[in-house]
C-alpha cells in the first residue's frame, strides 16, 4: 500500500503451549486482497507538534507502539495487518505536514473501502485532521451525494485542540479545522472531548467548545464513582451519530503512566477509567476508525507510554471479529 512495510518491530517471545499466540505471530503485512480485519497504519509525523511549540519526537511513535504491541497476547478472531507508515518529509521551508495529512486521508479511504478497521499509530495530534478527512472521503464516495453523514468524534484528551487555524495549523488545531470542514459541507459537527484539563486550556478554548456544543468532561470529573453516569452521557452522544471516530491523545493519562508525551499531565485520567470509555465506543457497533497520538519515545521512561498505548489498542480490538 505504501513503501515496503518494515515488519522488524513485530518480534517477541513464543510460548511452547498450544493456542498461545502473541500479536507478533499473527500480524501480517497488508497486501491487495488481505482478509478484512484491523489495519495498523503509522503516521510518522510531529511537524504539528513543532508548529505548536511542543517537544518533538512523536514521529518515532508508530515503531514504538508496534514494538510494545508485538508481545501482547492475541485474543482476536479476525486478522490484523500492518499497512506501513505515512512518513512526513519536509523540504526547504515546507515541513510536509499538510502533504502527510492528505496522504494519510487517501490511505485511510482505501482501507475503509476495503472493509478494514484502521487504527492509526501517531505521530502528533495533527493526525486527527488527516484521520477525519480519510473517513469523510470514504463516506462521500459511498453515499454518492445522497444523505448527510453524522460523524461523532470521541477525543480522549487533556486538550480541546480547538485553536484558531487561520494563522497556522498545528497539533493544536485539528478539531477546529474539522468543524470548519463540516460547516463547509453542511454536515453536523459532533464532538466529545473527555479528560480535559482546565489548567491546560484557556477560557477562549472553553468558550469555543461551548459555542460548538462540545460534550466536555474534565479530568477531575472522571472517577470510578462517576464513570457510569459519564458512560451514559457518552452512550447518548453515540446514539445521535451514524459513525464514530475515536482519537486518543496519550497526554490524557497521568504523567506517571504516560511520561513520554509532549505535554505530560499533572492530573490526567487513569488507564483503567479510559479503558471503560474505550469499551463503550468499541461495543457501539459504529466505530469506523481510531488513532492513538502523541507518543514520544525519546521522552518515555521504561516504555510506560508505549505500553499504555499498546494496552489501549489491545482493549479496543479485543472483542472485534
Amino acid at each position: 500500500m505504501l513503501d515496503p512495510i518494515d515488519m522488524s518491530p513485530w518480534a517477541g517471545r513464543e510460548d511452547p503451549e498450544p493456542d498461545s499466540p502473541r500479536w507478533h505471530q499473527v500480524v501480517e503485512p497488508l497486501t491487495v486482497g488481505s482478509p478484512v480485519g484491523v489495519a495498523l497504519l503509522g503516521f510518522a509525523c510531529d511537524a504539528g507538534v513543532a508548529r505548536n511549540q511542543g517537544r518533538i519526537g512523536a514521529a518515532g511513535g508508530p515503531r514504538a507502539i508496534r514494538k510494545a504491541l508485538a508481545n501482547l497476547a492475541w485474543h482476536r478472531r479476525a486478522p490484523a495487518h500492518d499497512a506501513g507508515d505515512v512518513v512526513c518529509h519536509g523540504h526547504g521551508g515546507d515541513d510536509g505536514m499538510e502533504t502527510a495529512q492528505r496522504r494519510l486521508a487517501e490511505c485511510l479511504a482505501t482501507l475503509l473501502a476495503a472493509g478494514h478497521l484502521p487504527i492509526v499509530l501517531g505521530g502528533g495530534h495533527e493526525v486527527a485532521f488527516g484521520s477525519w478527512s480519510g473517513l469523510a472521503r470514504h463516506l462521500e464516495a459511498r453515499s454518492s451525494g445522497n444523505g448527510v453523514p453524522t460523524i461523532g468524534i470521541v477525543n480522549l484528551d487533556a486538550h480541546f485542540d480547538l485553536r484558531d487555524p487561520s494563522r497556522l495549523c498545528s497539533s493544536g488545531t485539528p478539531f477546529a479545522q474539522i468543524a470548519g470542514e463540516c460547516e463547509a459541507r453542511g454536515w453536523p459537527f459532533r464532538y466529545a472531548c473527555l479528560g480535559v484539563s482546565r489548567a491546560a486550556n484557556t477560557r477562549a478554548l472553553f468558550k469555543r467548545a461551548a459555542d460548538l456544543e462540545v460534550l466536555v468532561r474534565e479530568d477531575h470529573e472522571i472517577t470510578s464513582t462517576s464513570l457510569g453516569a459519564i458512560g451514559d452521557e457518552l452512550d447518548a452522544f453515540i446514539a445521535g451519530c451514524d459513525h464514530l471516530y475515536l482519537t486518543i491523545d496519550l497526554d490524557v493519562l497521568p504523567a506517571g503512566e504516560a511520561p513520554g508525551v509532549s505535554a505530560p499531565a499533572a492530573h490526567g485520567v487513569a488507564l483503567p477509567l479510559l479503558e471503560r470509555l474505550v469499551e463503550r465506543v468499541r461495543d457501539s457497533g459504529k466505530l469506523r476508525l481510531a488513532d492513538v497520538a502523541e507518543l514520544n519515545p525519546s521522552l518515555d521512561i521504561d516504555g510506560r507510554t508505549a505500553k499504555a498505548a499498546a494496552r489501549l489498542i489491545h482493549q479496543l480490538t479485543l472483542d472485534a471479529s
